[in-house]
């Protein structure tokens, strides 16, 4: 398949496709026209990596993650290095601050917009009473 339809499939972009191949992410091979060429298995790395993406892991170590990942939800490990498991750990760690914070703001805002609701509620009943 060609890299538009790759895009429609996955919801990436096709720019970002092209970073994702500078980054060693995927690798496309090419057709005599010079036009990349990807394969089907190619629609679930890129949603792999759009999932690491979107949970804040950088490249470099969605890079080292990928061989683990043979399709989604399944992962397999080989040779695991310590400092591929500290690299983990710490952005494991961060990940769970960043959820904590998130959760934090989400319950503020809900709390905030519960208090609105409960005024314009009041409002709107007293004016109708009146």
């Amino acid at each position: 398949m060609r890299i538009g339809e790759l895009a429609e499939r996955t919801g990436v972009s096709r720019r970002l496709l092209r970073y994702y191949e500078e980054q060693g992410l995927i690798t496309a091979s090419r057709a005599p026209n010079g036009y990349r060429e990807y394969q089907e298995s190619h629609v679930d790395v890129v949603l792999q990596i759009k999932g690491l993406l979107d949970a804040g892991l950088p490249t470099r170590i969605i890079e080292q993650l990928l061989p683990c990942l043979d399709k989604p939800q399944t992962i397999y490990v080989p040779d695991v290095t310590p400092e591929m498991i500290t690299t983990l750990q710490c952005e494991q760690t961060r990940l769970s601050e960043r959820i904590e914070c998130l959760t934090r703001n989400r319950d503020r805002i809900a709390e905030y917009l519960d208090a609105v609701l409960r005024v314009k509620s009041a409002k709107t009943e007293s004016r109708a009473s009146s």
